[in-house]
C-alpha cells in the first residue's frame, strides 16, 4: 500500500472534526435553499406536500418585548353593523441588535360581526421567512457575520447562547439557505447592472466542495465578476460552479459586450469575439519577468 507523508498526499488533505462541522453547515444551508424553492414550486401543484415542522423552543420570558398592534382599518362591517372584538392572535419574532436580543409581539385583533357572522382581522405582515421567528434585522446580522465578518455559524451559535438565547447551528443554516433564495432577484439585478459596464474584471478561485455522505471534498470554483473602481456601481457577483469549465464564463457574460480584464487561463479565450475584447492582467505578466529574474539572476 502506498504511504503518504504528513505534509503531502491524502493526509494533508484530510478533514478534522471542526472542518467537517463547517461543511455540514454549508450542506444544511443548501438543503434549506432547495426546500424553499420546492415550496414555491409546490404552490402551483394542487396537492402540496406536507413538510414536517420541527418543534420550536419558547422564547425566554425575560427578554424585553415591544408590542405592535394590528387592527382593521374600519371596525364597521360591510353590512353596516359594528364589529365586535372576539379575540386576538399573538405571534412573536426574535429580533437582534448588536449585543441585545428583544422580542417583537405582533397582536392581531379579531373582529366579528354577529349579524352576518363574518370575521375581520388585519393581515399578517410579510416576512422573509414565513411563520418564522427571526426578524429581518436578525437575519441581516447572521448573514453579515457569516459573509462579511467571516464568523462561522457554530461561533454565532456560541455568541447567541451568551445572550441566553439558544439557536442551534442547524436552524441558523436553514435561515441562511432560505435567505439565499430570497436574495436571488437582487443578484440577478446586479448581474444586469454589470452587463451595462464597458469594462469588467473576472477571476476564479478554488473552494472545497463536500459531497454529502462521503465526508470528502473535491475542487469546485467560485467565479467573481466585478466592475472597475471607476464605475458608477461598485458591484461584484460571485458565481459558484462545480468545475473550472470556460462554459461558466460564457454563461455569465452571455449578451455582454466590452473589455474583460482577466488572466491567461484558457477558459476565457472562447469569450473573446467581436463583442468582447481581452485585456491582459499586468500582475500575471509581471510574474513571468520575475520568474526569469529568479532563474537567471539578472
Amino acid at each position: 500500500m502506498k504511504q503518504y507523508s504528513a505534509r503531502s498526499g491524502k493526509r494533508s488533505e484530510g478533514l478534522n472534526t471542526l472542518q467537517l462541522a463547517l461543511l455540514d453547515s454549508l450542506v444544511d444551508e443548501d438543503l434549506a435553499a432547495i426546500e424553499t424553492e420546492l415550496e414555491k414550486l409546490s404552490d402551483r401543484i394542487p396537492e402540496k406536500r406536507e413538510r414536517q415542522q420541527p418543534r420550536r423552543q419558547a422564547l425566554p420570558k425575560d427578554l424585553p418585548r415591544t408590542e405592535y398592534r394590528h387592527e382593521p382599518e374600519s371596525t364597521t362591517c360591510s353590512c353596516g353593523c359594528a364589529l365586535t372584538r372576539i379575540g386576538e392572535d399573538v405571534s412573536e419574532k426574535l429580533d437582534y441588535q448588536p449585543g441585545t436580543f428583544t422580542v417583537e409581539r405582533h397582536i392581531r385583533g379579531k373582529w366579528s360581526c354577529w349579524a352576518c357572522e363574518s370575521l375581520i382581522q388585519a393581515p399578517v405582515a410579510p416576512h422573509i421567512i414565513d411563520k418564522g421567528i427571526p426578524t429581518s434585522g436578525l437575519l441581516a446580522q447572521v448573514l453579515i457575520s457569516k459573509y462579511a465578518d467571516h464568523l462561522p455559524l457554530y461561533r454565532q451559535e456560541q455568541q447567541f447562547s451568551r445572550g441566553d438565547v439558544s439557536i442551534p447551528r442547524s436552524t441558523l443554516a436553514d435561515w441562511v439557505g432560505r435567505c439565499g433564495v430570497e436574495l436571488q432577484p437582487l443578484v440577478d439585478a446586479l448581474r444586469k447592472t454589470l452587463h451595462q459596464e464597458d469594462v469588467l474584471h473576472a477571476d476564479e478561485t478554488p473552494v472545497a466542495m463536500l459531497a454529502p455522505g462521503k465526508k470528502r471534498t473535491h475542487k469546485a470554483y467560485v467565479w467573481a465578476y466585478a466592475s472597475t473602481r471607476f464605475a458608477q456601481t461598485q458591484g461584484v457577483v460571485y458565481d459558484f460552479r462545480p468545475g473550472r469549465s470556460g462554459q461558466a464564463v460564457r454563461d455569465f457574460l452571455e449578451g455582454w459586450a466590452g473589455k474583460l480584464v482577466c488572466d491567461d487561463y484558457s477558459g476565457y479565450k472562447a469569450c473573446f469575439t467581436d463583442n468582447a475584447i481581452e485585456i491582459g492582467c499586468w500582475a500575471h505578466a509581471r510574474r513571468k519577468f520575475h520568474d526569469l529574474h529568479v532563474a537567471n539572476q539578472s
